[in-house]
């Protein structure tokens, strides 16, 4: 998996995740999966990666930038409770 991450991010000219970037966003996905919708996982990596970037190009650190927007999806996130009777798949 993270070679091929690596081949994707070469190839869209984009600096390749750490070991630490990789684990905190499979960790959100993974939440956003389970405690809101799978199918809304891909739309909300795609937004968060989004945010990132537009804080990146505005002179932010992209480390302070994620942990920014991972904080902010975490905040959103329905507590574990709250989404066990909701739909998930």
């Amino acid at each position: 998996m993270e070679r091929w991450i690596d081949e994707l991010a070469d190839a869209l000219d984009a600096e390749r995740l750490s070991k630490d970037e990789v684990a905190r966003l499979l960790g959100v996905a993974r939440d956003v999966a389970h405690r809101v919708e799978r199918k809304v996982t891909p739309l909300a990596t795609f937004v968060l990666g989004e945010a990132v970037g537009r804080s990146v190009a505005a002179g932010t650190e992209r480390s302070v930038a994620l942990d920014q927007v991972l904080e902010t999806a975490s905040s959103l996130l329905p507590t574990p409770s709250e989404a066990e009777g909701s739909p998930n798949e």
